[in-house]
């Protein structure tokens, strides 16, 4: 499907087709109204539901919806959705599992909430405008995605409206969202401003011949800053899928820096491990969509993902650069 078709089917209400819909809702009444509405019409029609979001969120709507709860699948967004490139492989496992694509399915997912860093709102956002494309030719999902109006800044409500083509309020009315920005703005490269490094990070140039010394740089700097040795090991492989593609598609070389700090808030004290080249990383959903058999050249950001608690990817014009953060609370 070409990106101009996957965006007319998206954008409308055509029956069948993905419906991404942001909830703006007003503290926890408005919560369990928008969604348990939400919920309860899924029950009715015995379509599957998964619903992911906080702790607490997942007790309120167990306790309100009782017995029918044992209809509804939850999983803790606090544990999948830190690094927000596992969502979609968390949502497209549902679906395969669920049924297929014959069966309407339903679901609600909130990777923002309050405590989110400002590093960790962009990326989720990058994810919630990722989320059109990657379901774009998916018939029969719809997907819920609630916003606090009470609780989360003007500007992250209103980046909602932008990244969802459907928007509903507290009457519970469904609308098409006015400033919805397509699908295109999905596919483009992603070249979002990242946080200053610190002003004299560690960094080491990368080739063939240094990608042990990159490894060696990475292990003694996490055993230093406190990683558990399983952790090393996680952030050691990480580092050196990025370091070899970087080698093997990036030019033949490129640059790793390291620092202690994190994201905010929300990474808390942590391992950054940046890895930069002069390659170009044009398919949007590298690193996030599972890689099928054979797809060798996908696998290293898949597993980049799958390993580090954090991750900001980008393409410059003048290349990419990747950012892996480690937590030592963890």
């Amino acid at each position: 499907m070409s990106v101009h078709a996957a965006h007319a089917h998206t954008h409308g209400n055509a029956r069948g087709a993905f419906r991404h819909e942001a909830l703006l809702y007003a503290g926890s009444d408005g919560f369990l109204t928008g969604t348990l509405r939400f919920l309860r019409e899924g029950i009715e029609r015995d379509e599957p539901s998964l619903v992911v979001v906080a702790p607490d969120k997942i007790a309120a709507l167990q306790e309100a919806l009782g017995d029918d709860a044992r209809h509804v699948r939850f999983e803790d967004m606090r544990g999948i959705g830190t690094n927000p490139a596992r969502l979609i492989p968390a949502w497209r496992d549902f679906l395969d599992e669920a049924g297929g694509s014959d069966r309407p399915m339903r679901g609600i997912g909130e990777p923002i909430w309050a405590e989110r860093s400002t590093e960790e709102v962009v990326e989720c956002h990058r994810h919630e405008s990722l989320m059109n494309l990657a379901f774009a030719d998916v018939a029969n999902f719809r997907l819920l995605c609630p916003y606090d109006t009470t609780a989360l800044a003007p500007e992250v409500v209103a980046e909602a409206r932008r990244t969802h083509p459907l928007v509903t309020e507290d009457d519970g009315d469904v609308r098409e969202s006015t400033c919805f920005h397509g699908i295109d703005a999905a596919a483009a490269p992603w070249s979002s401003p990242l946080r200053p490094a610190p002003a004299e990070p560690e960094q080491l140039a990368i080739d063939a011949s240094g990608l042990g010394l990159a490894r060696a740089a990475v292990t003694r700097r996490a055993t230093r800053f406190g990683l558990p040795p399983e952790r090393v090991e996680d952030l050691v492989l990480a580092v050196n899928e990025l370091a070899t593609n970087s080698v093997m598609h990036g030019g033949g070389r490129g640059m790793l820096r390291l620092w202690e700090g994190g994201a905010g808030a929300g990474i808390g004290r942590a391992l950054v491990c940046e890895v930069s080249d002069g390659g170009r990383i044009d398919e949007p959903l590298t690193g996030r969509a599972r890689p099928g058999d054979g797809e060798v050249g996908h696998f290293g950001l898949w597993l980049v993902n799958q390993l580090c608690d954090f991750v900001e990817q980008r393409t410059l014009p003048d290349g990419n650069v990747v950012r892996v953060t480690m937590r030592r609370d963890a």
